[in-house]
C-alpha cells in the first residue's frame, strides 16, 4: 500500500465512522483486498460493503425487538409437540406464523387448561412477529394490570397508553388466574378497547368465555371486552393434561 492509499484509507474510515456505519468501517479494507483479487470494480466494492452494513443492522434490530418484547423464555413453533396436542389446529397456526393477521389487525385467543402449551404458542407467534420487523410486547395480565394501576397513580397513564399504542402486537398471557380489582379491570378493558382494529392482541386464558366475569367483574365490561376481542379473531383450543403434571407423574414413577 502506498502513501496515497494509506491516506485514502484513513480518510475513508474517518468518514464512515462519522456517518455511523460501523460495519463498513470495520470491513472496508478486507472487502477492498477481496475485490482487488477478484478484479471487481468500485461499484461491486460499495455493494458488498452496503450489504454487510444492512445485514448487521437487521441483526441488531432483531435483537433489540426481541429484548423489547420481554418474553419470559424464547419458544419457537418448531419446538412445539403437536402430537401431544392433536386438538390444536396446526394448519391455522402455520398460517398465523406468517403474520398476515397482523396486517389485518386480527386477534388470536388461546383457550385451554393450565399447562397445555398456550404460552408457548403465544410466544412463538410473538417471536415470529419480531423476526418480521414488528413491535411486540409480552405481559402477564396481572403484571400489566399492576403497571396500569401504578401509572395511573403516578399520572403516567397517558404515556403508558401511548407506548402500548405503538405496538403491532400485544400479548396478554394468563388471563383468568387472578381476579382484577374494579379499577384494574377497567384499565385492562381500556387497553383492549383502544387496541380494537388498531393493533393485534394475543390472549391466553384458562377460562371459558362465560367465566370471564370472574376476572373482569362486571358482565357489562366482560361483554364489551369479548365483543371487541372476538370480532376479528382466531380462536384455538388447547386440550389435554398439563405438560407439567405429566412431567411430575413421570418423575414419581419408580425405576425398575
Amino acid at each position: 500500500m502506498n502513501k496515497t492509499d494509506t491516506k485514502s484509507t484513513v480518510l475513508l474510515k474517518h468518514h464512515l465512522k462519522a456517518l455511523k456505519l460501523p460495519t463498513m468501517h470495520a470491513e472496508c479494507e478486507k472487502i477492498a483486498q477481496r475485490c482487488a483479487v477478484d478484479n471487481a470494480d468500485h461499484l461491486a466494492f460499495l455493494l458488498q460493503l452496503c450489504e454487510l452494513e444492512l445485514i448487521e443492522r437487521e441483526r441488531k434490530s432483531a435483537e433489540r425487538r426481541l429484548k423489547a418484547a420481554r418474553f419470559p423464555a424464547h419458544k419457537l413453533l418448531d419446538e412445539f409437540d403437536f402430537s401431544a396436542r392433536p386438538s390444536i389446529n396446526k394448519p391455522l397456526l402455520l398460517q398465523l406464523v406468517k403474520g398476515e393477521y397482523l396486517d389485518k389487525r386480527e386477534n388470536v385467543l388461546f383457550v385451554g387448561p393450565s399447562g397445555t402449551g398456550k404460552s408457548h404458542l403465544a410466544t412463538a407467534l410473538g417471536m415470529a412477529a419480531c423476526a418480521q420487523g414488528r413491535k411486540v410486547r409480552f405481559f402477564r395480565v396481572t403484571e400489566l394490570v399492576t403497571l396500569l394501576l401504578e401509572a395511573k397513580e403516578e399520572r403516567q397513564l397517558l404515556r403508558l397508553r401511548q407506548q402500548l399504542g405503538k405496538l403491532d402486537l400485544l400479548i396478554l398471557d394468563e388471563l383468568g388466574y387472578v381476579p382484577a380489582s374494579k379499577a384494574g379491570a377497567e384499565l385492562l378493558f381500556d387497553v383492549i378497547a383502544t387496541a380494537y382494529e388498531r393493533n393485534s392482541l394475543i390472549v391466553t386464558t384458562n377460562l371459558p368465555f362465560e367465566n370471564w366475569t370472574e376476572v373482569l367483574g362486571s358482565e357489562r365490561l366482560t361483554g364489551a371486552a369479548l365483543d371487541r376481542l372476538t370480532h376479528r379473531c382466531h380462536i384455538l383450543e388447547t386440550k389435554g393434561e398439563s405438560y407439567r403434571l405429566q412431567d411430575a407423574k413421570r418423575r414419581r414413577k419408580p425405576t425398575t
